[in-house]
């Protein structure tokens, strides 16, 4: 059923989109290298040394791939996926595709074999390529796959039956460039509003689908970040690590702004790498998502003993001083003169962990506790909350420099129109908006009225002054027993800020109370446990221990004095296994899947509720 056509409650001032040269992503591409001619475009660990490719080698490279793939039988429109961890072959997959006019698929280097089959069959992927961890995956499903024609591995194949090695494939195209293949002039053929990429949803339920964006969606994208003020805050020359996913919309479009600006985009080897490289390249623009800034900001708070006392009085003044700086002022003389010495003894040696050179992050992908940010603001590493989906390619609005309110996702970026809608929904229009759902119009017309707004069926509220807040999901809202509708997600937010806590999920939609499930942070609660004489390896253990469930609760329940008793949460469920993307219980977007967590968890879940009547 088409959704109704929308009745704002409020709407945001558009800030217009000034008009902007490079409208698809081959004119960024192109356009990059011949204004840059950067010695040091990407940059990748190899042998284990730090390896460079300029701009020069990199059109070399990806004019290359192109002609191999044209030759392999690509063409407008036709779908390759790229199934890989972040790395220089993915790009040039990714710009070599795209000069074809050609569509590209990324998949999620986390998903099972079966989830890639769904992916590569709905797309009909006519070529896939793979890294040395993923090609089983393909390998094991291709039976499955008729429309697979090409399987190209980023690495050695190690003599898999019908799998081209990425060094042949670029011989063959470089062959094909000798014989007149023009790159340039097929990339500059593409137009804006021809399909760029389908990225799959990762979706916490049901069904993965996939969203359709266009060159004009990913490059109108690129235009207002840079236009909302970020063309002053990142600069050619700049330092960047590229490690949340390529796969996910939010890496991708910063990657494509780093290289728009005139940055090195340097590639983590791992996630589980990310700290040491941190300090080997030393970035100074990073992105993530805001689970790394909460295990940051737990292990520094998590101190003990005298260590704790100064932790605590460090950030005091570095908040003080913040607020007066995110207010406009200039704080006064003597807290300045604290924050030297604070700066000195805890917060430079932060901001040494980080690499030492870093003058901003960006957090995007789920909502950052205001605490947490003001944290990083007040230690030197500012860290800008922004919003989006993959739906709106996928920046929708983002602080700034000079446009700071925690608690909010910034202000709407020059282009785009928000708009508060029925029940406090969040709608959007622009030329960030999908074209639709792949071969899915149902879903499509569910999501996109006939104004035009896109429903994000996220809950929020426009603040004066233009900033956005989101306050939850829509098809988050628990409703109790006794009828009280109740917003999870603000509770979660406090609630990960223990210490104690690694991960939360409020549970009570038709119950008789909320209650929280908590996946304990093990690395600080050992050493309370060892000194109440506890086991601190035996987790299943800790998780029943009463004193150990009073403590944790108690940490977080005290974190939440400002909601209506009915919302406070009345038990909290310990588990002792993290929620992962391997377990079925974290979206390839590390987002909790409720759904999972409730059915795996049941009979846990029951035993906190019976005999328990409803509450008014």
């Amino acid at each position: 059923m088409p959704t109704p056509v929308s009745t704002p409650q409020s709407k945001s001032t558009l800030v217009p989109l000034k008009p902007f040269e490079r409208d698809t992503v081959n004119k960024i591409f192109l356009g990059a290298v011949d204004r840059h001619r950067r010695d040091r475009a990407l940059v990748s660990k190899t042998g284990g040394a730090w390896t460079p490719i300029s701009d020069r080698e990199l059109l070399e490279r990806v004019s290359a791939l192109a002609a191999a793939l044209a030759e392999a039988g690509v063409g407008p429109g036709d779908r390759v996926a790229i199934l890989s961890e972040n790395r220089p072959e993915w790009a040039m997959a990714d710009y070599a595709t795209l000069g074809l006019g050609a569509i590209d698929v990324p998949i999620y280097a986390t998903l099972p074999a079966n989830q890639v089959a769904y992916i590569l069959r709905d797309c009909a992927a006519k070529v896939v390529f793979a890294s040395r961890d993923q090609l089983p995956k393909i390998l094991e499903v291709r039976g499955e796959l008729p429309e697979l024609a090409t399987v190209v591995a980023f690495d050695d194949p190690g003599g898999a039956a019908g799998v081209r090695p990425f060094g042949e494939l670029l011989e063959a195209g470089r062959r094909a460039v000798g014989g007149g293949f023009d790159f340039r002039a097929r990339a500059l053929a593409v137009t804006p509003d021809q399909v760029a990429t389908l990225i799959y949803t990762s979706g916490t339920t049901g069904t993965p689908k996939g969203v359709m964006l266009t060159h004009h969606n990913l490059a109108s994208n690129v235009a207002g970040i840079l236009q909302h003020g970020f063309d002053r805050v990142i600069r050619k020359g700049d330092v960047t690590l590229s490690f949340l996913p390529l796969s996910h919309v939010f890496e991708r479009i910063v990657d494509y702004i780093y290289f728009d600006v005139g940055c090195t985009t340097t590639y983590a080897e791992s996630m589980d790498k990310v700290a040491d490289n941190l300090l080997e390249v030393s970035p100074t623009v990073a992105v993530s998502v805001p689970r790394l800034f909460e295990k940051i900001y737990a292990r520094v708070t998590a101190a003990t003993g005298v260590k704790a006392k100064l932790v605590a009085w460090a950030r005091r003044v570095g908040e003080a001083v913040a607020d007066a700086r995110l207010a406009g002022r200039t704080p006064p003389a003597g807290a300045l003169l604290q924050f030297r010495l604070a700066d000195r003894l805890v917060f430079s040696k932060l901001r040494a962990r980080t690499g030492g050179g870093l003058r901003l992050f960006v957090s995007g992908g789920a909502p950052l506790s205001a605490e947490i940010a003001k944290f990083f603001h007040a230690a030197g590493l500012p860290v800008y909350e922004g919003y989006g989906l993959t739906e709106t390619s996928p920046v929708i609005a983002v602080n700034r420099p000079g446009a700071v309110r925690l608690g909010t996702v910034g202000p709407v970026i020059p282009g785009v129109e928000v708009a508060i809608g029925d029940g406090g929904e969040v709608l959007t229009r622009g030329p960030h908006v999908m074209k639709g759902y792949w071969n899915n119009p149902d879903a499509t017309s569910e999501v996109i009225d006939g104004d035009g707004w896109f429903h994000t069926g996220d809950i929020g509220v426009l603040e004066d002054g233009g900033f956005l807040r989101i306050t939850d999901r829509l098809k988050n809202i628990l409703v109790t027993a006794g009828g009280k509708n109740i917003a999870p997600q603000p509770m979660e937010n406090l609630a990960a800020l223990s210490p104690y806590v690694a991960q939360v999920v409020m549970i009570g939609d038709r119950r008789a109370f909320p209650s929280m499930i908590v996946v304990p942070d093990f690395e600080v609660l050992g050493p309370w446990a060892k000194s109440h004489g506890l086991d601190p390896s035996d987790r299943a253990a800790l998780c029943r221990e009463p004193r150990v469930v009073s403590l944790v609760q108690e940490d977080v329940v005290g974190r939440l004095d400002d909601f209506a008793r009915y919302e406070l949460p009345k038990k909290v469920l310990l588990l002792p296994d993290e929620f992962t993307i391997e377990n079925g219980m974290l979206t390839p977007t590390l987002k909790v899947r409720r759904k999972a967590v409730e059915q795996r968890y049941g009979a846990e879940i029951e035993g906190l509720y019976e005999g328990q009547p409803a509450e008014g």
